[in-house]
């Protein structure tokens, strides 16, 4: 049964449902896989107000790579990075945060980021874009945090090996969702304890 719809006069309220229920059936069924009368009826808005705020679906699928996910991994990786005494310890401090949770889930849904990067981005430019942005936007921060803590003097090794962290990093959380185990993420985090200075 689909929830009430809810007549409202906050369109930025509505604007934020249907991104909000976008967002969490792209990470746990696909982008392709999602209806967009699912999207509507998960977010409780009628017809014509869903298509005045998104009339295609890539247009929802571009504002939720930028409004949801780029603010996700913000909020789960780069604020808590910047916020740390050393970007060492906070990407370590991430990592544990991230495999605490997925054991308390008791399930490995895997990145949203890539969830989504790797299901688009082959396949339209414009989805290529706006996911790359965000790995840029994530690299270039940790890159920024280990030259300025002191890990790498060198600002283009430390965006090196702000790269090789986000890429471990993802295949990692790939390898941990195919076999719904954590410890592929505990083995990433052990390394990158070992490699990052």
């Amino acid at each position: 049964m689909s929830p009430q719809r809810l007549r409202s006069n906050d369109p930025e309220g509505m604007r934020n449902r249907i991104l909000d229920a976008a967002f969490v059936a792209f990470v746990a069924r696909g982008y392709h896989a999602t209806a967009m009368t699912e999207i509507r009826d998960l977010a409780g808005v009628s017809g014509g107000a869903f298509s005045h705020h998104f009339p295609s679906k890539k247009q929802l699928g571009l504002a939720v790579l930028e409004a949801r996910v780029a603010g996700a991994v913000a909020q789960s990786w780069i604020v808590p990075v910047q916020k740390a005494v050393t970007a060492k310890a906070g990407i370590l401090a991430v990592m544990t945060a991230i495999i605490t949770e997925l054991e308390g889930r008791g399930r490995v849904t895997g990145c949203p980021l890539n969830n989504l990067a790797l299901e688009l981005s082959g396949g339209d430019g414009d989805f290529q874009t706006a996911c790359a942005a965000i790995f840029d936007r994530w690299q270039g921060a940790l890159g920024v945090e280990l030259a300025g803590t002191g890990c790498l003097e060198d600002a283009e090794k430390a965006d090196s090996l702000a790269g090789f962290v986000i890429a471990a990093y993802s295949g990692a959380m790939a390898m941990a969702k195919s076999r719904q185990d954590v410890r592929p993420l505990r083995d990433c985090r052990d390394m990158l304890d070992q490699i990052i200075p």
